[in-house]
């Protein structure tokens, strides 16, 4: 399968695969960053964080499904060994053991504000192009970053 299959330029379409593939390097930084969390999470708030790491983190796991889909979708290969993902992504591993709980709220943060900038890039790359479905879908990921963004601020007690 190809872009045109689906009646869009493959030249169009080409910085949108190459942004969805950082993207996915960045989302799998992500996905195991939740993992560290969850698995180590202690102190007062251990069962709020341990069940919101869980429900992040599968998540997670859904959407870089949907990711590599739609890189497959529009005609090209997903990136997929952790080789390129470290090398590629802007989100960089951290050593969650021993991290204090706000602390690891903090770098979930962190890592969505990332996110979410990418899906802004993504957004205009997809209107550009033409690609209304992988912009669909980049929206309504979005939405949930901005949403969860929102709560673990206000859990956390920032402004």
């Amino acid at each position: 399968m190809d872009a045109k299959e689906i009646s869009l330029s493959e030249k169009q379409v080409k910085p949108v695969v190459d942004l969805l593939n950082d993207y996915l390097a960045n989302y799998h930084i992500h996905y195991q960053k939740l993992r560290g969390c969850h698995w180590n999470i202690k102190g007062q708030n251990f069962f709020t964080l341990h069940l919101k790491f869980e429900e992040l983190y599968t998540n997670a796991q859904l959407t870089i499904d949907e990711i590599a889909e739609r890189v497959l979708t529009l005609g090209k290969p997903p990136h997929s060994r952790f080789v390129d993902y470290i090398k590629e992504s802007g989100i960089k591993e951290i050593n969650t053991i021993g991290l204090q709980d706000l602390a690891m709220v903090d770098a979930v943060l962190e890592d969505m504000a990332h996110l979410i900038q990418l899906e802004r890039e993504l957004l205009d790359a997809t209107s550009a192009a033409g690609d209304d479905g992988t912009n669909d879908m980049v929206n309504r990921f979005m939405q949930f970053k901005e949403k969860t963004t929102w709560m673990l601020r206000s859990f956390a007690g920032k402004k």
